[in-house]
């Protein structure tokens, strides 16, 4: 409890609970009076949408475990009983699964936001790498989901992505076996991913609780990315951004509400509307879209260097374009956070964005001619901004000149 706490007990009911668990004292110090700065824009509020998102995967979610039968024979058949007999089953499946289209867009934002505001930089660094941690458990997580209808491109999917553990030298081929639970995508597979995927969601709301905690060590980084001098730079998060973060909400459920009552299949593949089945292979396999310029960077690299073969290459971009999110606090070395005061950093960041989208666009696309070529040349770029252009920047940019604290950068937009 804070030595200065402002929360006085309401009544003795309220009082007996703050002497032996102190919830609401807490809740009312670090949630309701949390300081928070006073030029927070929309982009902020995209934090309090992905903790609705995960809210809604969770319960969505334990509600179709309930009916599902993670069984090769079963699943396809089990998914279609949710959608035609369980009562609201049409609505609880297709919220679940336009919830995760809706959840990494929502998390894509909230990087990129991110990236451009420098929110990863002092002190903020372990705030950062976990969002990143959460970013791949969800991914994980997202594509153990995507294997549980059990129609042709989960099959198929499952089948193709488990196979990179094969290219691991010495383990990988024991890793792929102990994934699979066989030689083979199969039931003991499909058992596996169900298991985790019903698990991994409660490890990544665990995560959340630490990547908040995190946020409230240091506090908010803001719009201009000049630290809170005094108290008039910040407002108290209620009202004034549970109320903003509330419409903010509202406004993320009306796209997400029109894809679940008049589109719920539109984002997903129709091959996944055919039964597994292990003889027919798909024309073009194709993960959901939010792992695509992943997928890309994994296509993309096929070199051959003593022990690396092409599959192993491509492990190692995969694996290279996770750590160089991971480590970006280190390599923009820059003393100015806030992209807005970077002029070059502004065209360059502008180029990844565009880049980032063609990696997807071309995950999407067929392993041949220009599609190959431009995937590796978005590839390249890819590592471009991170390992060259961020750390060069650093050193040769010239910034325009900050406000001198967040009030006089407020009051300069009132009166301008």
């Amino acid at each position: 409890m804070s030595e200065h706490s402002t929360y006085v007990p309401g009544n003795a009911a309220e009082k007996w609970l703050d002497e032996r668990l102190p919830v609401v004292r807490f809740a009312k110090e670090h949630l309701m009076d949390f300081p928070t700065p006073k030029n927070l824009n929309y982009w902020w509020t995209f934090g309090a949408i992905l903790v609705l998102c995960l809210g809604v995967q969770i319960v969505t979610g334990i509600i179709l475990a309930m009916h599902y039968t993670p069984n090769v024979a079963l699943a396809f058949d089990s998914v279609e009983h949710i959608r035609r007999d369980v009562n609201g089953g049409r609505i609880i499946q297709a919220v679940h699964s336009v919830g995760a289209s809706m959840f990494f867009a929502a998390l894509y934002i909230h990087i990129f936001r991110g990236m451009f505001f420098g929110s990863y930089k002092a002190p903020r660094e372990i705030l950062w790498i976990l969002g990143v941690v959460i970013f791949i458990l969800t991914m994980a997580t997202a594509f153990m989901g995507y294997v549980l209808p059990w129609g042709q491109m989960s099959f198929w999917g499952a089948t193709v992505i488990t196979n990179i553990f094969s290219a691991i030298p010495v383990v990988g081929e024991s890793l792929l076996q102990l994934l699979r639970g066989g030689f083979a995508v199969g039931n003991p597979t499909l058992n596996r991913f169900f298991s985790l995927h019903y698990l991994l969601p409660f490890i990544i709301a665990a995560v959340v609780v630490l990547h908040i905690w995190a946020l409230h060590v240091p506090g908010n980084n803001n719009p201009i990315g000049v630290e809170v001098k005094d108290k008039r730079d910040t407002v108290p998060f209620h009202p004034y951004y549970t109320m903003k973060d509330a419409f903010a909400m509202v406004l993320f459920l009306i796209p997400f509400a029109w894809f679940v009552f008049f589109a719920p299949d539109i984002l997903g593949h129709p091959d996944n509307y055919i039964q597994a089945n292990s003889q027919v292979t798909p024309s073009h396999i194709v993960p959901e879209w939010y792992l695509l310029p992943f997928y890309t960077i994994l296509r993309a690299v096929d070199f051959n260097v003593l022990f690396i073969n092409s599959q192993l290459g491509g492990v190692i971009a995969m694996g290279l374009s996770m750590l160089a999110l991971l480590v970006v606090p280190w390599l923009d070395t820059s003393k100015v956070r806030s992209g807005t005061f970077r002029p070059m950093f502004k065209w360059f960041y502008a180029l990844f964005v565009l880049d980032f989208i063609a990696l997807a666009y071309l995950g999407a696309q067929e392993a041949i001619e220009p599609y190959t070529t431009l995937a590796k040349v978005c590839t390249g770029y890819y590592f471009l901004h991170f390992f060259v252009i961020l750390p060069v920047l650093s050193r040769i940019e010239i910034a325009r000149p900050l406000p001198t604290s967040i009030s006089e950068s407020v009051l300069g937009k009132a009166h301008s």
